[in-house]
C-alpha cells in the first residue's frame, strides 16, 4: 500500500466542503443562493454561440459607378436690352436687375456684355475649371453651332444649357423657345440704335436635345418654363421611338444603314425651370428680374435680401438692404461672417436633401457631379423664395417639396443671429462671435445616439456632421459622435457612406494631431469592415502609413492598435499594391516585435495581418524568413485563446502556400511548419483550431502532390499486402513516430496520417474538410494505374501507412503510443527497421520531393473556412455597446431577468429537497414515478439538477424524458463511430442555460446545446474534440471474467468523465495510464497526471474545487491525487483494500467537516475512507456481485443493483432501507438486470436502466 498521512494537506478537507454544480456545498456555506452568480459558464464565448460566417451587409451603394463632371457651359441670353417681349406686361416699377446689373444704367450692347460676363463669374464660383461659352441674342444657328461644339468637346461629360428667355416671348406649347433673327441682328449692330421691330424666331427642344445630346443639364430662367420641361420629356421619347424604328429598318435591310451605336437617354438628362408652364415670374422691384438665376448662383445673396424683406427677423428690424451688401467676408473663408453662413448654408441644403430625397436620387444629384449639387442645393433656396411669390420651380428628376422643412428655421435662425451683430462687426471685425448653429447641431445628433437605434429614422444631423469634420474647433467631438454612429452597425456604417463622409475621413489621415489617432482607426475600421474596396484609396493616398505608425506606436493602447492591424490586414487583403506597400512600410517587424502583448485580440489580428500580407506574395514570405516569422508564431500555438491559436495556424498556412517558386530552402521549412501544426494543433480542443489546420495542411498537400498520390498508392497496395496488415490496428501511429529527426518520406507519411486522422474527426465540418483533402488524393489514385512494383520500388525505405478506420489517429512527437482498447491486439514490430528510414539516402525519398517542385504557381484551395471573414464581420457589428438581448450585465436586459429567473428557481430547488434528504434516512426509495423503454440497452442515466429532464445513453445514441410527464423530448446519435458507444453524459452550466456532454469510448467528447429538442428544434452540436487522442492505453482489467457480470465483460471502461463547473475543468479517463484535464475556458489540455496504474481507469470523481480528484481502476485499486503538484507527484495516495473493478467513487463531505470518499467494487464492498488516513474507516457488505452502484450527493443513502436482479437502497451505516425487485403495476414483471443508476443532484430520487431496455426512477415515500 503506497502513501500514508504524511501526504495529507489541511486544505483537502476544505476542498471537499467547497464543492459546486451538483455537489452538496450549497447547504454547508453561509451564504448559498448566491453560489449560481458566481459561478462561470463555458462555451458560451461567440465562436460557440454565433455562426461562423462573413458579414452580411450591402456595400457599394454609396460609391457612385461613375464620376460626372460638367466640363462645358453655355450661356444662352436673349434678353434684347430695351425692349419688353410683346407678351408679357410688366409692372411699374419692375424688377430690372441681371446678374445683379441694371441694364438701363448703360448703354443695351454694354448691359448685355456686362450681364454675360457676369453670369459666367457667378457659375464660376461652383465650377471654375469648365470651358464657358457666351451667346448673346444668338440666331437658330449660332446656339446650334454653340451646342454641337460644345457636345463635341465635351465627350461622354456633362454640358450645361443655361436659358435666360426675359427679352422673347414665353415657351410655346408646341416645345419650342424663342431667338432672334440675322435681320434684327445685324440692324443692331451695325446702328447702334433700337430697332422699332423685332423677329424672333423659335427654336424646337427636339432639336436642341439633338444638338446637346447627352448627359446635359438645362437651366430654365423664362416665364412658363414648365412647358419645356413638359415637352423636354414628350420629345426625349420620340426620340427613342425613333431609334428603335431605325434599328428594326436596318435589322430588315441592313444595306439600308447603320443605326447609332446607342439609344438616345435625353429622358436622363437634367432639368430645372423657374416655374411652372402656367407662371410668370415675379416683377417685385426689390427683387432681381433673373431671382431664379440668382437662387442658383448667388444664394447667399439673394437669402439675405429675401430675408430682410420678410420682416421676420426678430434681432434686426433695423438692416436695410444697402447694409447687407457690406457684410464683411469671402464665401470660401469660413472664418469670416459670409464664409459661415455660406457654410451653414450648405450644410443646411444638404441636409434637406438627404432626409427628403431618395437614397438613389440624392447620390445622382448631390454626390455625383460638384456643379450639378450646387445648384440642386441652390434649387432649394429658389423653391423656397420663389414659393413665396407664387412661382413653383420645377425639376427633372421632380424633387418632393422642401420648402417648409423645419431646416429653414435654422437657417432663418443663422441668419438672424448673424444680422444681429452687423452693425458691430463693421466697425470692428474682431467683435464677430461665430455662429453656435454647428455645435448645436451636433449636440442634436448626440441627443439621438443616446435615444436612437436601428429602428428609428436615420438622423438627419449626418450630414452636418460631415461638415463640422472641416473645422477644427469641433472636429474631436464630430468624430467621436461619428464613431459612435457607425458602431450601430453596417447600415451604420452605410448610411455614413451614403451622405459622402469618406472623402473627409481619407483627408484627415493627413493630420498630425495625436488626438485624433484613436477616433480615426475606429472609424476606418468600422468602414473596412463593412466595405474592403476602400483598400484602393487609402494605398492610393498614401493613408496606409498613417496605420503603420499607430501600429509601431507602443504609447497608443493595445486597443487602437488591434484596430490598425485591422485597417492594415484590410488594405493588404487580395490586393498587391495594398501588400507592397505595407512590406515596405516594414509591417513584417511591426507585427512580429507585438506578437507577446498582453491583449489577446491584438496578438489575433497581428497574426491575420501578416498571414494576409504574405499570402500569395513571396517577397512578405522571404522576409518573415528573415525574422524568423514562423517560429514566432509557434509560441501562438498554444495560446490560452482558441482564436489566437487559429489565426496562428491561419498564418502559418498562408505562409506556406506563398511560395511561387520552390527551392530546397523553402520546401524544409515549410515541412518543419508542417511537421509543427500536425503535432501542436491536431488534436486541439477547438473546432475553430482544426479547421484551420485542414486549411493549412491542404497546401502541403497540394504543393507536394506527387509524394502524396505515391503515398496514397502504397496505401491502396497495402490493402491486398497480407504482410501489411499485420501492422499495428491504430491508424495515424506511423513507424517514424519516435525518430528525433524525420527523412523526407517519413514527413509526408505523418501528414498523410494526420489528415486521414482528421478525417474521422468528432466535428462534422472539420471530418468534411479534411475529407475533401484526403479525397483529392484518392480520387488521383483511382484514376491512374501505377503498377504496384513501381510503387514498392519508389519507397524502399517508408513504413507503408494503415488505411483509415472509425478509431481516432494518434499523433505525437514522444514515444506514447496510441489509445487501445480492450480487444485490441498488442503491437507488432514494423515492416521495416526503424534505423534503416534514419541511415539509408535513397535517391526514391529525394525524388518524392523533387517531383512536387515542378508544379509551381498559386494553387486553387480545396477547402476553405469562414473564420478570417468572421473576425472582419466583429469589427462590423458593435463593439462598444453590447447587444440588448444578450447584455446580462444590463440588469434591465431580459437576458438578466430570465437569468435571475433560473437562478431563483435554483434556489427554491434546492430549499425543497432538504426536507427529503432528511425524511430518506428514515423511509424508503420504491415508488416508481416514471418507467419507460429506451429503443436501446441504457448504458449511462443522469438527472439535470433543476430540469425535470433525465439524460440516457445507449450504446451511439442518447435521449432526454421528461421524467415527471414521462413524455420523450429528444433521442438522436452522438454523430459518431457506429462502433463506438457513449460511456459518460454530463450536464454543463446546469444552473444556467444546460448544455449536454456526452462522452464515447472511442476518446471523442461533444457537448450539445439545445438537447431537449426545444421549440421543435433539433439538438445542435456546439463543440467535438478527441479527448484521449496519442494516451498511452492501459492494459486489459483481470476482471473482465468476474462471474456473472453482464456489463463489464469487455473489459473495457470506455470514456470516463468529471466535469467541475467552479473551475470549468473537464477530467476524463478510461482505457488509458492518465487522466487528462481539459480547460473549457481556453480550450486547451491543462495536463495529464498518471495513473500510476496499468490497468484502466473505471470511475472517477473530483472535488469540485480543483484540487483533488479519485480514481478507481480494474483491478481495485483507489487512488487520491492532489492536482495542484506536479503530475508525477500528483498521487498522494493509493488504497487497494478492493479485490474487484471499481464501480464507483464518491467524494462526500460529513457533518463535522472530515472529508471523505465512498468506494465501491463488483464484489459488492463498500468502503468509506477518511482522506487523512492510509485505509478504509468502515466497510458495508452488500450481495455478493453488484452491477451498479451510486451514492446520493446530499442525502445519506447510497444504492447497489445485485446480479440476481434486485436494488436495495443503504444508509450510511450500512442499514438496508428497501429493495427494488419488479416493476408497479398489476402483476408486475421483475426487473431487468441492471446496467446504471444514478441519484439526482438534490431530490431524493433514483433512476435506474435495465438490460431489458428499461429506464424507470423511483422517488422517496415515509416509511409506513
Amino acid at each position: 500500500m503506497v502513501t500514508g498521512d504524511l501526504f495529507y494537506s489541511p486544505t483537502m478537507s476544505e476542498s471537499v466542503d467547497n464543492r459546486n454544480g451538483n455537489k452538496h456545498d450549497e447547504y454547508n456555506n453561509t451564504h448559498p443562493d448566491d453560489v449560481d452568480w458566481k459561478l462561470p459558464i463555458a462555451f458560451n464565448k461567440p465562436r460557440h454561440t454565433a455562426t461562423i460566417e462573413g458579414v452580411n451587409c450591402i456595400t457599394q451603394t454609396w460609391r457612385m459607378k461613375e464620376r460626372m463632371k460638367t466640363v462645358s457651359v453655355a450661356l444662352v441670353l436673349c434678353l434684347n436690352v430695351g425692349v419688353d417681349p410683346p407678351d408679357v406686361v410688366k409692372t411699374q416699377p419692375c424688377a430690372r436687375l441681371e446678374c445683379w446689373i441694371d441694364p438701363q444704367l448703360m448703354s443695351p450692347q454694354k448691359a448685355l456684355e456686362m450681364i454675360g460676363k457676369n453670369l459666367q463669374l457667378q457659375y464660376e464660383r461652383w465650377q471654375p475649371r469648365a470651358r464657358y461659352k457666351q451667346s448673346l441674342d444668338p440666331t437658330v444657328e449660332e446656339v446650334k453651332k454653340l451646342c454641337t461644339s460644345l457636345r463635341r468637346n465635351a465627350k461622354e461629360e456633362r454640358v450645361l444649357f443655361h436659358y435666360n428667355g426675359h427679352g422673347v416671348p414665353k415657351p410655346t406649347s408646341n416645345g419650342e423657345i424663342w431667338v432672334f433673327n440675322r435681320v434684327s441682328r445685324l440692324a443692331s449692330l451695325i446702328f447702334h440704335c433700337r430697332i422699332t421691330y423685332t423677329q424672333y424666331i423659335p427654336l424646337s427642344v427636339y432639336d436642341l436635345q439633338t444638338w446637346m445630346g447627352a448627359p446635359s443639364i438645362y437651366v430654365y430662367d423664362c416665364s412658363n418654363a414648365g412647358i419645356i420641361v413638359d415637352s423636354f420629356q414628350q420629345f426625349a421619347e420620340q426620340h427613342e421611338r425613333e431609334y428603335e424604328m431605325e434599328k428594326q429598318a436596318v435589322q430588315h435591310n441592313r444595306t439600308a444603314g447603320v443605326a447609332s451605336a446607342t439609344a438616345p437617354s435625353y429622358k436622363n438628362c437634367i432639368q430645372l425651370a423657374a416655374c411652372a408652364a402656367s407662371q410668370i415670374l415675379p416683377m417685385n422691384p426689390d427683387l432681381p428680374a433673373d431671382i431664379f438665376t440668382a437662387c442658383l448662383t448667388t444664394p447667399i445673396t439673394i437669402a439675405l435680401r429675401w430675408f430682410v424683406m420678410q420682416n421676420t427677423s426678430k434681432l434686426v428690424p433695423k438692416v436695410s438692404l444697402d447694409l447687407i451688401d457690406k457684410i464683411p467676408g469671402q464665401l470660401s473663408d469660413r472664418r469670416t461672417m459670409l464664409g459661415e453662413l455660406n457654410w451653414i448654408f450648405t450644410a443646411i441644403t444638404d441636409t434637406i436633401a438627404w432626409n427628403t430625397l431618395p437614397r438613389d436620387l440624392f447620390q445622382r444629384l448631390f454626390r455625383q457631379d460638384l456643379l450639378v449639387a450646387s445648384l440642386f442645393r441652390n434649387f432649394l433656396l429658389a423653391e423656397r423664395i420663389l414659393r413665396s411669390y407664387d412661382c413653383t420651380p420645377v425639376s427633372f428628376p421632380k424633387l418632393p417639396p422642401t420648402f417648409q422643412h423645419p431646416m429653414w428655421q435654422a437657417w432663418d435662425l443663422a441668419l438672424d443671429l448673424s444680422l444681429a451683430q452687423l452693425a458691430a462687426v463693421l466697425e470692428s471685425e474682431t467683435l464677430f462671435v461665430h455662429s453656435p448653429f454647428f455645435e448645436e447641431q451636433l449636440t442634436a445628433f448626440q441627443v439621438w445616439l443616446t435615444l436612437g437605434s436601428k429602428s428609428r429614422n436615420p438622423p438627419e444631423q449626418l450630414p452636418i456632421v460631415l461638415q463640422v469634420l472641416l473645422s477644427q474647433v469641433h472636429r474631436l467631438r464630430a468624430l467621436e459622435l461619428l464613431g459612435k454612429f457607425l458602431d450601430l452597425g453596417p447600415w451604420a456604417v452605410n448610411l455614413a457612406l451614403s451622405v459622402g463622409i469618406f472623402p473627409y475621413v481619407l483627408k484627415l489621415l493627413q493630420s498630425n494631431a495625436r488626438e485624433l489617432r484613436p477616433l480615426l482607426v475606429f472609424i476606418w475600421a468600422k468602414i473596412l469592415a463593412v466595405d474592403s474596396t476602400c483598400q484602393a484609396d487609402l494605398v492610393r493616398d498614401h493613408g496606409h502609413k498613417y496605420f503603420l505608425s499607430v501600429l509601431q506606436d507602443p504609447t497608443i493602447p493595445s486597443e487602437h492598435r488591434t484596430l490598425a492591424a485591422f485597417v492594415l490586414a484590410s488594405i493588404v487583403n487580395n490586393y498587391p499594391a495594398g501588400q507592397e506597400a505595407a512590406l515596405k512600410g516594414s509591417l513584417v517587424s511591426i507585427c512580429l516585435e507585438q506578437l507577446g502583448d498582453p491583449n489577446p485580440l491584438l496578438r489575433q489580428w497581428l497574426c491575420l495581418c501578416l498571414a494576409r500580407l504574405w499570402h500569395n506574395y513571396d517577397a512578405a514570405r522571404w522576409c518573415g524568413v528573415r525574422d524568423i516569422a514562423h517560429e514566432k508564431l509557434y509560441t501562438l500555438l498554444q495560446d490560452p485563446i482558441p482564436e489566437v491559436r487559429a489565426a496562428a495556424v491561419y498564418a502559418l498556412g498562408t505562409f506556406i502556400n506563398s511560395v511561387t517558386k520552390r527551392s530546397e530552402h523553402a520546401n524544409n521549412i515549410d515541412q518543419i511548419i508542417a511537421m509543427t501544426l500536425i503535432n501542436t494543433v491536431s488534436h486541439d480542443m477547438s473546432p475553430l483550431v482544426r479547421k484551420e489546420l485542414v486549411v493549412a495542411l491542404q497546401w502541403m498537400v497540394l504543393h507536394f502532390e506527387n509524394s502524396f498520390v505515391t503515398l496514397a498508392v502504397a496505401e491502396e497496395n497495402s490493402r491486398r499486402d497480407p504482410v501489411v496488415e499485420t501492422l499495428s490496428p491504430f491508424t495515424g501511429q506511423s513507424s517514424f513516430g519516435n525518430l528525433p529527426s524525420l527523412s523526407y518520406g517519413s514527413v509526408y507519411m505523418k501528414l498523410w496520417h494526420g489528415l486521414c486522422s482528421l478525417d474521422s474527426d468528432p466535428h462534422p465540418s472539420v471530418a468534411t474538410m479534411s475529407q475533401k483533402v484526403t479525397n483529392h488524393i484518392r480520387n488521383q489514385v483511382k484514376e491512374c494505374s501505377v503498377p504496384k512494383e513501381v510503387t514498392e520500388a519508389k519507397l524502399p525505405s517508408i513504413s507503408l501507412p494503415p488505411s483509415p478506420s472509425s478509431r481516432a489517429s494518434f499523433l505525437t512527437k514522444g514515444e506514447s503510443l496510441p489509445t487501445v482498447s480492450a480487444t485490441s491486439e498488442i503491437l507488432r514490430p514494423p515492416r521495416v527497421p526503424l534505423h534503416g528510414s534514419r541511415t539509408r539516402k535513397t535517391p526514391p525519398i529525394n525524388t518524392i520531393t523533387e517531383e512536387a517542385d515542378e508544379v509551381l504557381g498559386f494553387k486553387n484551395p480545396l477547402t476553405t473556412s469562414l473564420f478570417v471573414e468572421w473576425n472582419c464581420a466583429q469589427f462590423a457589428q458593435p463593439v462598444s455597446l453590447e447587444s440588448e438581448t444578450e447584455s446580462t450585465n444590463d440588469i434591465e436586459s431580459r437576458a438578466h431577468y430570465e437569468r435571475e429567473w433560473r437562478y431563483l428557481r435554483n434556489k427554491k430547488q434546492r430549499r425543497d429537497a432538504k426536507e427529503e434528504q432528511i425524511r430518506v434516512a428514515r423511509g424508503r426509495l420504491e415508488s416508481q414515478v416514471f418507467h419507460t423503454r429506451s429503443p436501446q440497452p441504457p448504458e449511462v442515466v443522469t438527472f439535470h439538477p433543476f430540469d425535470k429532464h433525465l439524460a440516457v445513453a445507449a450504446k451511439d445514441c442518447f435521449g432526454i424524458w421528461d421524467w415527471q410527464t414521462g413524455t420523450r423530448l429528444t433521442y438522436c446519435t452522438s454523430r459518431g463511430s457506429k462502433m463506438a458507444r457513449v460511456t459518460a453524459l454530463g450536464f454543463i452550466n446546469s444552473h444556467d442555460v444546460a448544455l449536454l456532454m456526452t462522452g464515447s469510448d472511442d476518446g471523442s467528447v461533444r457537448i450539445w446545446k439545445n438537447y431537449c429538442n426545444m421549440l421543435g428544434r433539433d439538438p445542435t452540436l456546439l463543440t467535438a474534440w478527441q479527448a484521449l487522442a496519442d494516451a498511452q492505453p492501459a492494459s486489459k482489467s483481470p476482471s473482465a471474467g468476474v462471474p456473472g457480470s453482464t456489463v463489464h465483460n469487455s473489459a473495457s471502461a470506455g470514456l470516463i468523465t468529471s466535469w467541475e463547473q467552479r473551475s470549468l475543468t473537464l477530467a476524463v479517463t478510461g482505457d488509458v495510464r492518465i487522466v487528462r484535464l481539459w480547460d473549457a475556458e481556453t480550450e486547451l489540455k491543462k495536463q495529464d497526471i498518471p495513473t500510476g496504474a496499468d490497468i484502466c481507469a473505471t470511475c472517477l470523481d473530483t472535488d469540485g474545487s480543483g484540487t483533488l480528484m479519485a480514481l478507481g481502476c480494474g483491478d481495485g485499486s483507489v487512488r487520491l491525487f492532489d492536482r495542484r503538484l506536479p503530475p508525477h507527484e500528483a498521487r498522494v495516495m493509493t488504497w487497494r483494500e478492493h479485490t474487484a473493478w471499481v464501480l464507483g467513487a464518491y467524494f462526500r463531505g460529513t457533518a463535522t467537516g472530515a472529508p471523505r470518499l465512498i468506494t465501491g467494487s463488483l464484489s459488492g464492498d463498500i468502503r468509506f475512507f477518511d482522506l487523512r488516513k492510509n485505509s478504509s474507516v468502515n466497510t458495508v457488505q452488500t450481495a455478493q456481485g453488484i452491477t451498479a452502484m451510486a451514492v446520493h450527493n446530499v442525502a445519506d443513502i447510497f444504492t447497489c443493483a445485485s446480479m440476481n436482479q434486485c436494488i436495495s437502497v443503504y444508509n450510511m451505516s450500512g442499514q438496508n432501507l428497501n429493495a427494488i425487485k419488479s416493476y408497479e403495476g398489476f402483476m408486475g414483471t421483475r426487473i431487468g438486470p441492471v446496467s446504471c443508476l444514478n441519484f439526482h443532484p438534490y431530490r431524493v430520487v433514483l433512476a435506474a436502466g435495465c438490460m431489458d431496455s428499461s429506464v424507470s426512477v423511483y422517488a422517496s415515500e415515509p416509511r409506513r
